[in-house]
């Protein structure tokens, strides 16, 4: 385990705990789990409300740590406050784009080198923004960082790992007609449909969208997901828009197990089709099992679990996220990413949301394994998985070529830092 000021010991080699964090800090990153809403600066959010008219409850960076952005929440619903600010923020192109540059730079700072950024384009749908004027803001924000790493001499010399992104459309599970215009439209124009069909039409179109910008604008939409309170609002609602998106050959990922149990993933999995999953915090809780023709909950949980682990479904674990939002968690080291480990589950660390969860990629990793015996392979394979179960939105031997980049710049360091100390 790695402990603050100790050496460490992993797979019988002595390794600092200085070189173990200096390891993960400059070894090339995944994040295939970050909203792009709730991962502003909080500099960026301040300056774009005071230019946008929009009121903040504090307009300094403290005061907002303070009444909004917390370390701990109450739960769910309080945790998801802070992006009514957000993204209200959000509503031009240009702030968008901007807060997509400022995204990727603050991964590229970290030596993350590959993104998946994932965002409900709906809900910034207004009279002067379309879905199209939308994604393509982030795409250009994206782009601009991607150009800037890319044509630096270290990318050039081979000395460092290209930078490449992909995006990741959100349906929402549910939503307050308030929460955008496109909503309200929605909701007027449904009326006289019940909710659950007003959020399946909602998902559908954006599943459609997501195949045309895809296929037929060039852009670089990589995924489809559902996001949003998942108790009481299950999936297959949304099953249409995820065989639209499967039919046409948009990857797939839910949230899921994130505050429902086993029976929500495999609902994901079966129904839509989904190549990764979002969270996936309660696979194991065979007690939160509630279909009664489900006999016997400790085998399916098993069988569950089998599948995933054979099928190499990638589970994107957000660790800080789940202790802010989950009150029986209280520390990583309960956390069921030691069992996803220990079972050798595809699993990838990711932030969730870098400004809500105050948080960073490497922060997270190493949150993990100093609070959670690995070993030197466990390590490789949490930062491997990201790259391995991405989307990459080039051609699969691309795909290849870019993970045996990685591979190779991952094992010179390693050789580098983590080598037998005396």
């Amino acid at each position: 385990m790695l402990c603050p000021q100790r050496t460490v010991k992993v797979n019988t080699t002595n390794i600092s705990v200085e070189n173990i964090r200096e390891f993960v800090a400059r070894v090339p990153k995944t994040d295939l789990h970050v909203h792009l809403d709730g991962s502003l600066r909080l500099k960026t959010l301040i300056e774009l409300a005071r230019n946008s008219g929009v009121k903040l409850p504090s307009y300094t960076e403290e005061g907002l740590r303070k009444l909004v952005f917390k370390d701990r929440y109450a739960d769910l619903g309080e945790y998801l406050k802070g992006f009514a600010y957000t993204c209200a923020v959000m509503n031009s192109t240009e702030n968008i784009e901007r807060v997509a540059y400022e995204l990727a730079q603050d991964n590229l700072a970290e030596n993350v080198r590959y993104i998946e950024v994932r965002f409900a384009p709906q809900l910034h749908v207004n009279q002067n923004l379309s879905l199209e004027n939308i994604v393509s803001a982030v795409v250009r924000g994206l782009e601009r960082a991607r150009t800037e790493h890319n044509n630096s001499d270290s990318v050039k010399q081979g000395d460092d790992i290209p930078f490449e992104f992909g995006l990741i459309l959100c349906a929402m599970r549910c939503f307050n007609p308030n929460m955008s215009g496109y909503y309200a439209d929605l909701f007027r124009a449904m009326s006289y449909a019940p909710r659950n069909d007003i959020f399946a039409v909602a998902s559908l179109e954006l599943a459609r969208a997501a195949v045309v910008l895809s296929h037929e604008k060039g852009l670089p939409v990589v995924g489809f997901d559902l996001a949003g309170e998942e108790a009481g609002y299950p999936a297959i609602v949304h099953r249409a828009a995820y065989q639209h998106a499967h039919r046409n050959f948009i990857r797939k990922t839910v949230h899921a197990g994130e505050a429902y149990g086993p029976e929500s993933i495999f609902q994901a999995i079966t129904e839509c089709h989904a190549n990764r999953i979002g969270h996936g915090t309660f696979l194991f809780a065979h007690d939160m099992i509630r279909d009664h023709e489900i006999t016997d909950p400790r085998s399916y949980v098993e069988y569950l679990a089998e599948y995933i682990a054979s099928q190499r479904i990638t589970i994107e674990v957000c660790p800080t996220s789940n202790l802010q939002t989950i009150p029986a968690l209280n520390d990583i080291g309960a956390h069921p990413v030691k069992e996803m480990i220990e079972r050798n589950l595809s699993v990838t660390i990711c932030t969730d949301n870098r400004l809500v969860s105050n948080t960073s990629v490497t922060r997270e990793i190493l949150r993990v394994i100093e609070s959670i015996p690995v070993s030197l392979h466990q390590l490789r394979n949490l930062i491997v998985a990201g790259f391995k179960g991405s989307f990459f939105p080039h051609s699969y031997r691309e795909k290849r070529a870019y993970v045996r980049g990685v591979l190779d710049h991952y094992e010179k360091l390693e050789h580098r830092l983590l080598s037998k100390e005396d």
